[in-house]
């Protein structure tokens, strides 16, 4: 498991890796000191969508993965927070936007926490980000804009910011979409208001201790703590460019103008080679950034570009998944999307290896080798991780059309839609 303290430091547990070969097959395996683990954030432990569980399914059980319980949800594109036996989400019912915490093995429900008042949007109404739960609390952010700190035991406010209007804000036009950021002692949101792009609370007392950035709008990607260019920073990816700031203190290292149709940047920032992979839709593309340190900030090339009709790989609002040498995910052709190819590039080169056409939208995560999937259509796609081929093992309808990125821990999935929670045991039998 992880050792926060109460403000959460980072997840105490290293990653190694290495490369299983077979013929046509590479198979990037995490190993740790356990199999299990939380899935405590946004993408899980690192925000790389990647868990360190080993012993999950190797073949596709007769009738899929074997159902541990399923619950009524609630409406809202909010993903899945576990830590130890707690599973933290949020919802829209009763003309509410609401923090619920689950108990991750039952589905029983510990408590409901008021977020707000219900968020409506054209491009589908409630909560957006993912809660994020760090030691004895749990950090979530409305549609609107409202930081909320909890505790994890009983759900009672440990303190509360509208962020837009503390900061003379406005919402993003399809909602704000941060999932909140605890590095160190502080909870970290991206507000895009005027001369406030990024704001750093203290996480025990809710004291605001930084603001960073201009005039950038706040788009709908979530800050993520990565080391780049030899050096730990907060690396935010704003509704038109991506920047790194020192997270104790707020400045700015670098920033890298990215321009997309709506301010629609939402993927979630990669470290690649100590670089940083960044990937938009709406026919935008890839590019991979050198930052090389020059004095107090870093001097910013191009790896390798992608852009345009003709881009490798466009995510639209799913992170790809980077192991080993490869980078996994979705490509979104033409603008808001209508195709979307399942695809597998060379992180270093941006050259393709293989892609899935006409694969449909979904999100994945990994671990044990595995692609775990859920597509739009309410699927759950397992295929083995494979550089040189599309490599399925199976797939069965668990729920409704779900934007929700899966969760893992502890050797079970869980997955949601707009109107239900299930949890799916997936460990090899």
């Amino acid at each position: 498991m992880f050792a926060f303290s109460r403000c959460a430091r980072r997840p105490q547990f290293q990653l190694s890796a290495w490369l299983c070969f077979s013929p046509g097959l590479l198979m990037l395996i995490s190993l740790s000191s356990a199999v299990a683990a939380d899935w405590p954030q946004h993408l899980g432990p690192a925000r790389n969508g990647i868990s360190a569980e080993q012993g999950l399914l190797q073949s596709w059980p007769v009738g899929g993965p074997s159902e541990v319980w399923r619950v009524a949800g609630g409406v809202g594109s909010s993903g899945l927070a576990i830590a130890g036996n707690r599973l933290v989400t949020m919802v829209q019912r009763g003309g509410k936007q609401l923090v619920v915490a689950l108990d991750a093995n039952s589905g029983q429900q510990y408590w409901e926490a008021l977020l707000g008042p219900s968020y409506e949007n054209p491009q589908g109404n409630g909560p957006r980000g993912t809660p994020t739960v760090a030691g004895e609390r749990v950090y979530a952010f409305s549609g609107d804009g409202i930081l909320l700190a909890l505790e994890l035991a009983d759900g009672k406010t440990a303190w509360r910011h509208d962020t837009l209007q503390q900061h003379r804000g406005l919402p993003t036009d399809y909602g704000m979409a941060c999932s909140p950021l605890v590095v160190g002692e502080l909870v970290i949101v991206t507000v895009g208001a005027p001369g406030v792009t990024v704001v750093a609370y203290d996480c025990e007392s809710g004291k605001t201790v930084w603001t960073a950035g201009q005039n950038d709008l706040a788009g709908y990607s979530s800050p993520v703590l990565l080391n780049v260019g030899g050096k730990d920073q907060t690396v935010i990816f704003t509704g038109g460019a991506a920047m790194g700031l020192a997270s104790d203190s707020g400045d700015v290292l670098w920033r890298y103008p990215y321009i997309t149709e709506f301010g629609c940047n939402i993927a979630t920032p990669l470290a690649v080679d100590g670089g940083v992979f960044l990937s938009a839709g709406e026919n935008h593309g890839s590019v991979l950034l050198s930052l090389k340190p020059s004095g107090a900030t870093f001097d910013i090339t191009e790896v390798w570009e992608s852009l345009g009709p003709k881009s490798v790989l466009r995510n639209e609002w799913q992170t790809s998944i980077l192991l080993g040498d490869f980078l996994f995910g979705m490509d979104n052709v033409g603008g808001a999307g209508p195709i979307t190819h399942l695809t597998c590039i060379e992180a270093a080169t941006g050259k393709r290896q293989w892609r899935e056409r006409r694969y449909g939208k979904g999100n994945l995560i990994a671990a044990d080798g595995k692609l775990f999937i859920s597509t739009l259509r309410g699927e759950l796609v397992v295929a083995r991780v494979n550089r040189k081929k599309y490599d399925e093992i199976g797939r069965k309808t668990i729920l409704g059309s779900t934007r929700q990125a899966p969760a893992l821990a502890n050797g079970l999935l869980y997955l949601r839609d707009n109107a239900e929670i299930v949890c799916l045991d997936v460990r090899e039998r």
